[in-house]
């Protein structure tokens, strides 16, 4: 667990929708890459789940695949630019794919070697972290636009989970996803929704019915 546990928080994490690169799954960190038409459908799509939620702060990360994410599932034109969730910085890595880098370094592994010329696992970690205390000084029903790798270390940490363990996760492009806390155990930073679209992500952000 971090040192500033999640309370009176809920945060609904969307992942941005489908880019060239996440299509061929090539390491999309500072490259600034717009949606794919796909993506934009994606993103539009999220529209009946989103738009009638009542968020009280809208973040989304500086790269411009998040912040058109918010503005088509129309959430907001002008979203709160959060620079902490930003991409991992991949550094030498960008653009490339993760078998093409075991090719020359076998055995690599993101979440335990990090990047040349980029984030090592523990600074993302940290920055995870910093995000995390902002939020729960914050409070209230937060909605973040962002990214894959970075969404899988901020749920490792959320629930306390060193960011090795960001591995046994899995985000998909437009995806929903509610951090929030145990109704049973309200000090308990829990997953309430995870990878999700549809009915269940309206049940969980508060949204109304499409």
């Amino acid at each position: 667990m971090t040192d500033a546990t999640p309370r009176r928080v809920q945060l609904t994490y969307v992942r941005h929708g489908e880019t060239a690169w996440s299509l061929t799954r090539r390491h999309t960190g500072a490259t600034d890459l717009p949606l794919t038409v796909n993506g934009e459908a994606q993103a539009r799509g999220l529209r009946p789940w989103l738009a009638g939620a009542d968020f009280t702060h809208v973040f989304a990360s500086p790269r411009l695949r998040a912040r058109l994410t918010c503005q088509l599932a129309g959430v907001s034109n002008a979203p709160e630019i959060e620079p902490d969730a930003a991409e991992w910085d991949y550094g030498d890595y960008e653009g490339r794919r993760s078998q093409d880098i075991r090719l020359e370094r076998p055995g690599w592994d993101i979440y335990r070697d990090g990047c040349p010329n980029g984030e090592s696992p523990r600074q993302i970690s940290d920055r995870a972290d910093r995000l995390i205390a902002k939020l729960v000084r914050l409070g209230g029903h937060v909605v973040l636009f962002a990214h894959g790798q970075f969404g899988l270390v901020l749920v490792a940490r959320w629930i306390g989970l060193d960011v090795a363990r960001a591995r046994h996760f899995r985000l998909d492009p437009a995806s929903i996803s509610v951090l929030a806390l145990s109704a049973d155990e309200p000090e308990s930073p829990v997953i309430a929704v995870w990878n999700a679209s549809g009915e269940s992500a309206r049940l969980s952000t508060g949204a109304r019915s499409p």
